[in-house]
């Protein structure tokens, strides 16, 4: 059966992670995406080598694609773009907002030559406002978005950022939901249109309920918090004292038994009980009584910071007495949602990854067989395919330029020119 997007027509101009796997996922969608790199490759294929131009961090994030080589400085290259505009549905780009205009592959310049195009560009920051014209990969914005802060870790002082790549990873996932939102759009209305994706803007949004401030509960808490770590600041203070103050703006309650890892005999569990009813059958499955079920508990209460600290001693205690499966035998028929710990590396041959089909196997013509993370979706009708692994530089050079007319002659002369290979 066909992908949902058969038909579809992507050109990739884009570099690193976030707009590439926004372009891989319309691939298993069953899009024909041409990814265009400059001659000598996009960054990524230069990280972790496994070959020639072939890194581990590129071929993971460009199967399904046809590769294009272009110079984009040159104006034999971007005359090429502009011969295949006119048969493209999508363009995916993440260059600074300036870059596009000067290569002459702008949303203006290409919705020009074809008005039903869909250009999605994601910016580091979004195109307007003060930091609009910077650089910025995965862990600026962190750092800018308050995900590193966050993410609560500390070491040697400072913040530590979260692994994976969380902001770049969210923001491929939103624009590939964006680019179908509009390709959906486009068939009621005949009508392309600019998608604009920021790595900030993704950060913001997964943050939910932290950046929701209620103005009656909020306000002065937050303002004086403000005014403390300004005061802090000036002074000097090391990090680690700042974020110890901003621990106290987003209090927790004590004795945090029900929402976290504990070591076993043997590993690790991890529980996570967002309910009073599954707290409860998680105390009830480890004989722990605990004081916040009793009726008027308050959890600010100096009884209750006490009781937390000894209850969450109880239950380190408890969980270091037997191995985690013997934990998970316990926990699951009591209804307690828990899982063990694995690494990445573990779940490519893992049970319940293989059952589901999230992992596939496939033949790189440089690194040979190689396994990778499957679709994204299970899909009844149109079913996401992995065709291809990613593509070497230039492997689909002859076949894309032979489609616009060029002749072999043509093709050697533009691959000694420098605008291709």
């Amino acid at each position: 059966m066909p992908g949902a997007l058969d038909g579809v027509r992507v050109l990739d101009c884009s570099e690193i992670i976030a707009a590439p796997f926004a372009a891989m996922l319309l691939a298993d969608m069953g899009a024909e995406v041409i990814k265009v790199e400059p001659p000598w490759g996009e960054p990524w294929r230069q990280q972790a080598l496994l070959g020639p131009l072939e890194g581990r961090n590129y071929i993971s994030l460009n199967r399904g694609k046809k590769s294009l080589p272009l110079d984009l400085t040159k104006a034999e290259a971007r005359e090429i773009v502009y011969q295949l505009i006119p048969s493209i549905d999508v363009v995916t780009i993440n260059l600074r907002p300036d870059v596009p205009a000067k290569l002459g592959i702008d949303y203006e310049t290409l919705s020009a030559i074809n008005p039903r195009l869909v250009y999605c560009e994601n910016t580091a920051y979004g195109r307007r406002g003060p930091h609009s014209q910077r650089p910025g990969y995965d862990i600026i914005i962190q750092a800018f978005s308050g995900l590193m802060t966050a993410n609560g870790k500390i070491q040697d002082g400072l913040p530590q950022t979260i692994n994976p790549a969380v902001s770049d990873a969210s923001t491929g996932l939103s624009m590939a939901f964006g680019v179908c939102a509009a390709l959906y759009a486009r068939e009621r209305t005949g009508k392309g249109q600019k998608v604009e994706a920021a790595l900030l803007t993704t950060s913001l949004a997964i943050q939910t309920m932290r950046f929701l401030q209620v103005e009656r509960v909020d306000s002065e808490p937050r303002e004086q918090f403000l005014e403390d770590i300004a005061v802090m600041r000036e002074a000097g203070a090391p990090y680690t004292d700042i974020f110890a103050r901003y621990e106290t703006l987003r209090a927790r309650p004590p004795g945090n038994i029900y929402y976290r890892t504990y070591q076993t005999r043997d590993s690790i569990v991890a529980v996570a009980c967002l309910s009073d009813v599954l707290r409860k059958k998680m105390a009830d499955a480890l004989g722990l009584y605990d004081i916040r079920f009793e009726p008027g508990y308050d959890l600010n209460s100096e009884k209750a910071r006490v009781f937390g600290a000894e209850l969450m001693k109880k239950a380190e205690a408890l969980f270091a007495t037997k191995t985690t499966q013997e934990w998970l035998d316990i926990l699951d028929p009591a209804g307690v949602p828990c899982g063990p710990i694995h690494f990445t590396e573990e779940l490519v041959d893992n049970e319940q990854t293989r059952a589901n089909d999230m992992v596939v196997e496939l033949e790189h013509p440089v690194v040979g067989h190689i396994k990778m993370f499957g679709p994204v979706l299970r899909m009844s009708e149109t079913p996401m395919k992995i065709r291809t692994a990613s593509p070497t530089i230039g492997q689909h050079t002859d076949e894309i330029l032979g489609s616009l007319g060029y002749t072999p002659a043509d093709i050697k002369r533009l691959k000694e020119a420098g605008v291709t290979r």
